[in-house]
C-alpha cells in the first residue's frame, strides 16, 4: 500500500477511515522475529502521522495472531548476547508507539496470542477475540523475565494476584476466561469476529474525532508515566536472563520437542 512499501512481515490494508496491520508471517503463527520486531517498532510511529486513518486494527494473518518470539531468533541473541541492546531500543519503541498512538487501536485477536504477542495485544485500547482463541505470556518458562511490557500491563488489567499466577506459570487462558478476569474486552464466535470488529471501528470512526482521539491521550496518561518509569528495568532484567544456561536449555528442549530440564543457572 502506498505509504506502507516498505513493510515486509506487515500488510498495511485501508477500510475507509479504518487502516488495518496485519501481522504477516502465518507460516511461523506470526512469531516475532529480528524483520518484524524492527517493522513495529516504527509501524505505529508511522500510523500516527497517517491523516487518513482515524482508526486502527491489529491482527494476525491465519490461525494465530502471535506466536510470541521467534525461536530461531531466541537463538541468535544467545549466541550473540550484543543483539539485546538493539532489541531493547526497538521493544522501548513498540511500547511507546502504541501508547502514544492517539487514534483509538482495536486488537482483532484472531487466534492465539503469546509472550511478546499477548503484549501486543494488551497494549491495544480494545481487544475483541473469537472463542478459541487462548492468550497468556509464557516468558518464564523460556528462561526469560517478562520485559516487553507484560510485567507492568497484565497487573495493570487484572490486578497484581492473578497477573503473578499467570506470569510466573505462563499458562494459557481462554477467551471466555479472559473476558471474565477483565484482561480483554469481548469474546465472540469466530464466524462473527469481523462484524464485531470492523462494526466497532465504524462506529468509533463516525464519532467527532478530536475528542476520541484526546480521550485516548488521557486516558494513557498513568500507563505512559508507568512505562516511563519502569520499562527500562524490565528490558534490562529480559537482557540478562538471556544469558543464563537454563535459557539456553529451554530453547534447546522447544527445538527437540522434548521437556526442559532446568538446573537453576
Amino acid at each position: 500500500m502506498k505509504g506502507y512499501e516498505t513493510y515486509r512481515t506487515i500488510s498495511v490494508e485501508r477500510r475507509g477511515r479504518i487502516l488495518v496491520l496485519t501481522l504477516d508471517r502465518p507460516d511461523a503463527l506470526n512469531a516475532v522475529d529480528a524483520a518484524l520486531h524492527a517493522e513495529l517498532a516504527r509501524i505505529f510511529v508511522e500510523v500516527r502521522h497517517d491523516a487518513e486513518a482515524d482508526v486502527v486494527v491489529l491482527t494476525g494473518r491465519g490461525r494465530a495472531f502471535c506466536a510470541g518470539g521467534d525461536i530461531d531468533w531466541m537463538q541468535a541473541a544467545i549466541d550473540d548476547p550484543a543483539l539485546f541492546e538493539e532489541t531493547g531500543r526497538q521493544a522501548k519503541e513498540i511500547v511507546f508507539g502504541q501508547l502514544d498512538l492517539d487514534k483509538p487501536l482495536i486488537c482483532r485477536l484472531n487466534g492465539h496470542a503469546t509472550g511478546l504477542g499477548a503484549s501486543l495485544a494488551l497494549l491495544c485500547d480494545i481487544i475483541i477475540a473469537q472463542e478459541n482463541a487462548k492468550i497468556g505470556d509464557p516468558h518464564v518458562p523460556v528462561g526469560l523475565v517478562a520485559g516487553d511490557g507484560g510485567a507492568l500491563i497484565w497487573p495493570q488489567l487484572v490486578g497484581y494476584t492473578k497477573a503473578r499466577h499467570y506470569l510466573f506459570t505462563g499458562e494459557l487462558i481462554t477467551a471466555a476466561e479472559a473476558e471474565r478476569i477483565g484482561l480483554i474486552t469481548k469474546v465472540v464466535p469466530e464466524a462473527g469476529l469481523d462484524d464485531a470488529v470492523y462494526g466497532l471501528a465504524e462506529r468509533l470512526a463516525a464519532l467527532p474525532r478530536k475528542a476520541l482521539q484526546w480521550t485516548k491521550t488521557v486516558t494513557n496518561l498513568p500507563l505512559k508515566a508507568l512505562f516511563q518509569a519502569h520499562f527500562d528495568a524490565g528490558v534490562v532484567y529480559e537482557s540478562m536472563s538471556n544469558l543464563p544456561a537454563d535459557h539456553q536449555e529451554a530453547v534447546a528442549a522447544f527445538r527437540e520437542k522434548r521437556k526442559p530440564l532446568f538446573a537453576g543457572r
